[in-house]
């Protein structure tokens, strides 16, 4: 067995032992000699050892989905398996010759004396492997066995190729004769051809006799006394000059450990056991001294792609990748008197036109090697650098040439077979550290060899190579079905029978149809120019040429398919054409198709054909010209005198003249426009043809192309000419691309997640688009939801993905008719859309993208890939070994003036510090970028100026995707690995919020735990071969209390002079924060803290970390960073993106049990992570408006952090009389010490979350019981708050505690919670939590002073608070303010500062994708619909449209008092219009929902608006009506008043507007129903206008604060001037 694990050569390898590891000792030491191919005679010993199984196991791999999963396992199997087997033949002195395919072949060069010592040496090496590893047992239940053959006698060497490139060849009997003996053995068994067994000591085996004179099988030695095998060993060793006897060491004593790159390897030889360093053993080639001829020999016989990544010192574990190739194997047979020398010559002469046609298509000849009759020559397409669009094409091309040449000048050759495949292969470094080989491995590889036997004398190729050239099917011939050996589906063959005279029938459609279905998107521009030109075409009678150009998959067919579609629509007759790569060698090709499709004889059956051309160039053309249209068309017309006299020229002309005569009378009956797909392709006749037809002829040709360099000097006559209009195709832009998603998924939105993953693959390309969404289709990793099915409210966290998908904000088109059944999409959880691997076709683009840049620029790309879509450069300068910042700037200036990538943010303001560097990693980076600017010049300082965060992200569709996949899998995960302990100390907050975790104290709460467990490291990949994985991963471990507690503590000394000012009083404090609004010297002003980068740390840090974790599999970290995602997420009021994290992380945890006492997690988290999991899951349901199953997870968290909350009315008042007894009994507590302090602190933070969550779940309810659920949340949250240190906490705590009691009528713990907040408030000022404590205060102030009715107070709060918010960044609190400021400015009846108010607002929940807000700013926007004298900021379809949409929503079905409103407003406008059924249906609503509201300013808001419509239901009741049922409804009017004063008691804003009310319906007067909408003609005028928007006496400050407030939201000039004057 195969068990050793493997390691990368040492990074200081110089150039010329990484030549040498790659070459045998053959080549190293070989002397120069005048002539290459003179043959070199020596004795030696052969080994040859076949694996067999390989083939079987890489057809069982082949038959299996995970074909990319597959590859990279059957790559690690084979490479580990033949490295071990490389290693014992090193041991014993072999030279490995070649390692091809499941072959490896070794020599043993010596003297003829002493071949039979080293034949005894070579059969106990032979014993031995077998022994070691002559069954390797593997999974998938196919095991490796090996058949060893072993022969002797003279070898002869000969180097063929020219002086760029050339091949060692090993010939003669003998190495036939191990071929031979390979194949005679079976599984396990040794055989020596007969030669080898007449030269060996024969005493010394016990042997079988297979054939004779042929071969015998080894069973034994026989070790007789006195001869000892380990004096033998010593001997032979004194026979082998290159053999390193200093390598070998006993073991004991050892004396040295082997340093971190090294490892030992032992090996048994006799009774001796020698212990060899794997860096440094055994090979003197990879010591010699630098020799520069030596290396240009040696770089002779080495791939050029292989070179470049040498030269550029890239290790080795960079060089392997997983891509596809195309293959071409040739065969050639050669008959057996041909002399050696001679068959020298014929494989000279061979390779080196095998090489020079195969390099000209972009294909390298890897390698040649030998068979009894002939030798075999193995070319790959598509080798790293060598990527080529249209490979399979230049593959199938090159052989048939390669097949015509050997047949015609290769003399002696008996039989030529060629055959072709293509497919995923790994490209890499086979074999040891000290001897390997660049090779290729996979099914595809063994298929290619099995059809040279299946299909000899052909040039034969499998169906991929058939469907991928694009070839014409008239240049193949499909091929019998033959079995094959191991290969249980070889799939459908076909010959190549070389390339034929392209006709031109059957091409009259083009290859895309125009959808019916839905429009082109994002294409006026395009369509604007093919009108233009159509228009100058009719009226001016001159002939035009629109061309437009784009890249493959830009929409250029399809924008064809719609211009075909809009001419015929408008009476044009269209000659629609798709040409091919092949077209451009056919001479006048393109013209000839045309007509034949002008004329229809392009698809009439071929006896009619003459006829109809007859009809249709009659009276035209005259008859006697007809036959010059015999080899155009296919026709045979009677050769007239005139023709037969005419030469080719003249024959051509008039053939032109002709289509002149026929076309200008065309065109004067039906405008004729040609439609010319892929025009790149025309040839140059058709191009010269074109532009004179159209000097002449009024037609318009449309064109598509691809950007090209290669078009003829007829093609850019035709583009420079004038009538010629060359349109480049714009990109899709976002919305149209996410448009064109859901039109091929079959829904009307699609989740966030999605939506980033499309954006990032296919920058506009509609091609990717559609081929990704088929792709995701295909794979079965959507879920499809009803839209329009009513949503209720779910009780399981794995059934919210729809609920989740329905709360968040994305543009919805409306059906198209009602019936019509609309969906929404999700992703499975279970699915990571991150590592989703690419379709073929796309792969492919993305490899050939990669492939145009240069391997410093490859190797980049690469490591880029592996951090993400966004990477910083720090991070990918720590992944490239060897590059100094110089060469990294360089390349990176190079790639982002090529587009591939590009800087983020570019054009916004960075900050002027990295946005969190732990201590330890800057003083690191300080001494880089020290010596960085020592070494670096001023120029390219200057030159390569980056952005201060330097990070950057791709430019180019695909290309990170199809750059990630080319790792193999066990070095992808080292360098995610890498990526993760690199990314683990900026996991936390940013700098400005003073570091921390956005799980507060999280790291300490699981510190003892973690410890305790063992599961605190990254990952345990010790066996993945990984240079990188095994030395780092000792050192990786989750945060440590110590990495932070320095961004844990509290406010600086410095600020503690400021802090003892204590606020007693709302005007001291208010005082304050305008003196420190006021400061002239920012350094001194409230608004000093750094702006917060949270964001980019969750964009760049977190969200990366849990890929990373992830993909190595390190679950428990993972989940770790996935708590911490989704509370960055919530902090920046990300409610999807938070359910998202926090479903990975509950995919993570797998399927809960029924029952609970049988639950356990699949990751081994610990109880406060559970609660911490479950508290964020419920604050998600909370938003997502899931209300029961958000109680019941605030409940479970609260169980798990030691802390229980009631279910019953009698726990509730069990658990107050606790609580009230909590302060007493809590300072009789000893403190803890001061170890424990900050876990205890964590576990109280989540208590806190948990318990303000309750509190604001049964506030949504205006239930009794409810009422009393939320009131001991209340009195629980305010004895908890007590325990904290911190006065920003408290102060926030107090803020909600008195909003709490607003809403619940309690106007005394109201307005006394509010003046505790204000006294508490005095040490929040300059840290930023206690920034936005302060920011929290005032606006509970401005909403207090609302409620109350100080609406200039209120304006002026308002404006602070904004002021403060915006810099903060916290878009949650900025739309409560905004909504606060509104109302303030409603009642004020400054509907020009509402409608700059919800501008700002809409510009805050349109980027937040906020259901609840969007419901908020639409009822704003009917408020001022209704009452706002013309003043609209959105229309009211618009309005109505959204809340038909989201009528059924949890989230809006939850909040009943902005509900309320949102009814009311509606009933109010379809009043006015007189839509009666309309204004009963939402009035019906409206008094359902008004017994769940509460006080709240939204709650009162809608009661008002609620009573509008119950006091308009009076004046629309007729007089005739039963004076019962009159005052049926006026007693429950009165009642619904009795009720607004009883609940609304804490918002007396609106007491003056009911009591209005209130008294006309006393009054029993009428009032028209104009009076009673538009209320500033009635009664209630006074109530809108007793007082202005702001008094003249207001201050300087208040006026500046109005003025910054219009700035920030960017109002024009004229606005300004209104605004002004308004305040004056």
């Amino acid at each position: 067995m195969a068990t050793a694990k493997r390691l990368a050569a040492p990074p200081l390898w110089p150039v010329e032992a990484r030549l040498a590891a790659l070459l045998p000792d053959l080549l190293v030491f070989r002397k120069p000699r005048g002539s290459e191919s003179e043959l070199a005679t020596a004795q030696g010993v052969l080994l040859g050892v076949h694996v067999t199984g390989f083939t079987a196991l890489m057809d069982r791999f082949s038959l299996s989905c995970k074909l990319e999963h597959d590859m990279d396992r059957l790559a690690h199997i084979f490479s580990y398996y033949i490295s071990d087997i490389v290693e014992h033949v090193l041991c014993f002195g072999g030279d490995i010759l070649n390692i091809t395919g499941n072959v490896l072949l070794a020599l043993w060069t010596v003297e003829q004396n002493q071949l039979s010592d080293i034949i005894t040496l070579v059969a106990k090496c032979s014993l031995e492997i077998q022994e070691k590893f002559g069954i390797y047992h593997t999974r998938e239940g196919q095991d490796l066995q090996l058949k060893i053959g072993l022969s002797a006698g003279r070898i002869s060497q000969v180097i063929v190729g020219d002086e760029q490139r050339q091949y060692l060849l090993v010939i003669g009997r003998d190495v036939d004769g191990v071929q031979l003996a390979q194949r005679l053995a079976q599984a396990n068994e040794i055989v020596l051809s007969w030669n080898c067994w007449k030269l060996c000591e024969q005493y010394m085996f016990e042997v079988e006799i297979m054939r004779e004179d042929e071969a015998v099988k080894l069973r034994d030695m026989r070790i007789i006394d006195p001869f000892d095998f380990d004096e033998h060993f010593y001997k032979c060793l004194d026979y082998l000059p290159h053999y390193r006897t200093s390598a070998g060491k006993l073991l004991c004593p050892l004396l040295y450990y082997p340093c971190p790159f090294q490892r030992l390897i032992f090996c048994m030889a006799g009774d001796i056991l020698f212990a060899f360093l794997l860096s440094d053993i055994l090979r003197t080639a990879l010591e010699l001294d630098p020799d520069s001829a030596l290396e240009q020999t040696l770089r002779k016989h080495i791939m050029k792609n292989l070179l470049k990544k040498i030269d550029e010192g890239q290790p080795m574990e960079y060089i392997s990748e997983f891509r596809t190739v195309t293959m071409v194997l040739v065969s050639l047979e050669f008959h057996k008197t041909v002399w050696m020398l001679h068959l020298c010559h014929l494989i000279q002469e061979a390779a080196l036109y095998i090489s020079t046609v195969i390099e000209k298509g972009g294909g390298q000849l890897s390698r040649i090697f030998m068979f009894e009759t002939g030798c075999m020559f193995l070319c790959v397409f598509g080798l790293p650098g060598d990527k080529k669009p249209d490979e399979c094409a230049h593959a199938l091309e090159s052989s048939f040439s390669i097949f015509s040449f050997c047949w015609e000048n290769l003399a002696e050759t008996k039989l030529v077979s060629i055959s072709i495949t293509n497919g995923p292969v790994f490209c890499g470094m086979v074999g040891a550290v000290s001897r390997h080989e660049y090779t290729v491995i996979g099914p595809k590889v063994s298929l290619v060899a099995r059809m040279i036997t299946a299909y000899p004398g052909l040039v034969s190729c499998d169906e991929v190579t058939y469907l991928r050239s694009m070839l014409p099917a008239y240049n193949f011939r499909k091929l019998p079905e033959k079995m094959m050996k191991n290969i249980s589906n070889p799939g459908k063959m076909y010959e190549y029978v070389g390339h034929r005279r392209c006709i031109m029938f059957g091409k009259r459609h083009l290859a895309t149809e125009r959808n019916k279905n839905h429009s082109l998107l994002d294409r006026e521009k395009e369509l604007e120019a093919f009108r233009m030109a159509q228009q100058e075409c009719l009226h001016q009678k001159k002939g035009q040429a629109v061309l437009y150009e784009g890249g493959k998959g830009c929409g250029k067919s399809q924008l064809l398919a719609e211009i075909n579609f809009l001419a015929q629509k408008e009476g044009h007759r269209v000659l629609p054409l798709k040409l091919k790569k092949a077209d451009s060698k056919q001479c006048f090709h393109a013209i000839q198709t045309l007509m034949a499709i002008f004329f229809e004889i392009d698809t009439c059956p071929a006896h009619y054909r003459q006829e109809r051309l007859r009809k249709q160039l009659s009276g035209i053309v005259e008859e006697p010209l007809h036959c010059l249209f015999n080899d155009l068309f296919f026709v045979k017309f009677p050769l007239s005198f005139k023709v037969s006299r005419m030469d080719d020229l003249a024959r051509q002309q008039k053939i032109k003249a002709c289509f002149f005569e026929v076309l200008e009378k065309a065109v004067r009956e039906t405008p004729l426009i040609f439609l010319i797909d892929e025009a790149q392709y025309m040839d140059a006749a058709s191009w010269e043809f074109s532009g004179t037809l159209l000097s002449g002829v009024p037609i318009i040709m449309v064109m598509t192309l691809t950007p090209t360099s290669t078009l003829c000097g007829q093609a850019q006559y035709f583009l420079q000419s004038p009538p010629a209009v060359l349109v480049p195709i714009s990109k899709l832009a976002a919305t149209s691309l996410l448009r064109m998603a859901c039109w091929e998924l079959g829904v009307v939105s699609i989740p966030q997640e999605l939506q980033i993953y499309l954006l990032r693959r296919c920058f506009g390309n509609p091609l990717y688009c559609e081929v990704l969404c088929q792709d995701l289709l295909s794979k079965n990793i959507l879920c499809f939801h009803d839209l329009q099915k009513e949503e209720v409210e779910n009780s399981k966290w794995e059934t919210l993905s729809a609920s989740a998908m329905k709360s968040t904000m994305y543009s919805i088109s409306p059906a198209s008719s009602e019936d019509q059944e609309l969906y929404v999409c999700t992703v499975k959880d279970d699915v990571n859309l991150d590592t989703v691997l690419l379709p073929p076709l796309l792969k492919e683009i993305a490899v050939n993208q990669l492939d145009q840049l240069s391997p410093e620029e490859q190797s980049l790309v690469k490591c880029a890939a592996v951090i993400g879509h966004s990477f910083r450069v720090d991070l990918l300068q720590h992944l490239l070994p060897g590059w100094s910042k110089n060469k990294l700037l360089e390349v990176l200036k190079d790639l982002v003036g090529m587009h591939v990538l590009r800087w983020c943010n570019k054009g916004q303001e960075f900050p002027a510090e990295p946005i969190l560097v732990p201590s330890s990693v800057e003083n690191e980076r300080t001494k880089e970028k020290t010596k960085s600017d020592a070494d670096s010049p001023l120029k390219l300082q200057e030159e390569l100026s980056l952005p201060q965060m330097e990070v950057l992200e791709f430019g180019v569709p695909l290309l990170r995707e199809g750059a990630w996949e080319l790792w193999p899998k066990a070095q992808q995960t080292a360098l995610h690995l890498e990526c993760a302990c690199f990314l683990r100390d900026l996991a936390c907050r940013c700098g400005s919020c003073h570091g921390g975790d956005f799980v507060p104290f999280h790291r300490f709460a699981i510190c003892s735990t973690k410890s305790s467990s063992g599961t605190s490291r990254f990952c345990s990949y010790k066996d993945t071969g990984s240079i990188l994985t095994q030395v780092i991963t000792d050192r990786l471990q989750l945060p440590s209390p110590q990495d932070t507690s320095q961004f844990q503590t509290e406010s600086s000394r410095s600020q503690e002079s400021f802090t003892r000012e204590y606020c007693r009083t709302e005007e001291e404090f208010l005082d304050k924060v305008n003196r420190s609004l006021a400061q002239s010297n920012p350094k001194k002003g409230l608004l000093t803290t750094k702006p917060c980068h949270c964001r980019e740390v969750l964009k760049l840090v977190l969200s990366p970390l849990t890929q990373h974790c992830l993909v190595i599999g390190e679950t428990t970290c993972a989940f770790y960073y996935l708590l911490e995602s989704a509370a960055a997420s919530l902090e920046l009021s990300d409610n999807y993106m938070a359910f998202f994290y926090l479903r990975k992380a509950s995919s993570l945890l797998g399927q809960p049990s029924a029952f609970s006492f049988f639950k356990k997690h699949k990751v081994k988290i610990c109880q406060f992570e559970e609660a911490t999991f479950c508290r964020l899951q419920s604050e998600v349901c909370f938003n997502m408006g899931q209300i029961t199953l958000a109680k019941k997870l605030a409940r479970r968290a609260l169980r798990l952090l030691k802390r229980s909350f009631p279910w019953t009315w009698l726990g509730v008042i069990f658990q107050t009389f606790l609580e009230k007894c909590w302060y007493s009994c809590s300072l009789s507590q000893p403190r803890n010490n001061p170890s424990e302090k900050k876990k205890q602190l964590a576990v109280l933070q989540q208590q806190m979350h948990c318990l303000s969550l309750l509190r604001q779940l049964y506030s949504l309810e205006a239930t009794a019981s409810s009422r009393r659920f939320a009131c001991l949340a209340t009195l629980m949250q305010k004895n908890s708050v007590k325990e904290f240190p911190g006065e920003a906490q408290v102060v926030s705590t107090y803020v909600a505690l008195s909003q709490f009691s607003q809403n619940v009528g309690d106007k005394e713990k109201w307005l006394h919670r509010e003046q505790l907040a204000i006294q508490k408030s005095s040490l929040c000022w300059f840290s930023r939590e206690g920034l936005l404590a302060t920011a929290q205060l005032m606006q509970a102030l401005a909403y207090t002073k609302l409620c109350l009715g100080h609406l200039d107070f209120s304006i002026k709060l308002g404006f602070q608070a904004h002021e403060i918010c915006r810099h903060l960044k916290k878009p949650a609190l900025e739309n409560l303010v905004l909504s606060v400021l509104f109302r303030s400015a409603f009642l004020k009846k400054k509907f020009d500062l509402c409608v700059h108010v919800l501008e700002s607002q809409w510009a805050l929940i349109s980027q937040s994708h906020d259901v609840l807000g969007q419901a908020c700013f639409y009822s704003a926007c009917l408020d001022l619909l209704l009452y706002g004298k013309g003043w609209l900021c959105r229309p009211f379809e618009e309005c109505l449209h959204f809340i038909q949409h989201y009528e059924h929503s949890c989230v809006l079905n939850s909040q009943s008092n902005v509900m309320l409103g949102v009814h009311s407003s509606l009933a109010m406008w379809f009043a006015q219009d007189s839509q009666w059924n309309q204004f009963e249906y939402h009035f019906s609503k409206a008094r359902q929902l008004v017994k769940r509201t509460n006080a709240s300013l939204f709650g009162s808001h809608g009661f008002v608006r609620f009573l509008e419509c119950q006091v308009l239901i009076l004046q629309k009741m007729p007089e005739d009506v039963l004076l019962q049922t009159l005052a049926e409804t006026r007693h429950q009017t009165l009642m619904y008043f009795k009720e607004f004063f009883s609940r609304c008691g804490t918002c007396p804003v609106y007491h003056q507007w009911a009591s209005e009310l209130k008294a006309f319906v006393m009054r029993n007067g009428k009032m028209s129903l104009t009076n009673i909408i538009r209320p500033f003609d009635t009664c209630l005028t006074r109530i809108w206008i007793e007082g202005e928007f702001l008094e003249e006496n207001n201050s300087f400050e208040q006026n500046l604060e109005i003025q910054r407030f219009v700035r920030d939201v960017d109002v024009n000039k004229k606005d300004k001037e209104e605004i002004q004057e308004c305040i004056c």
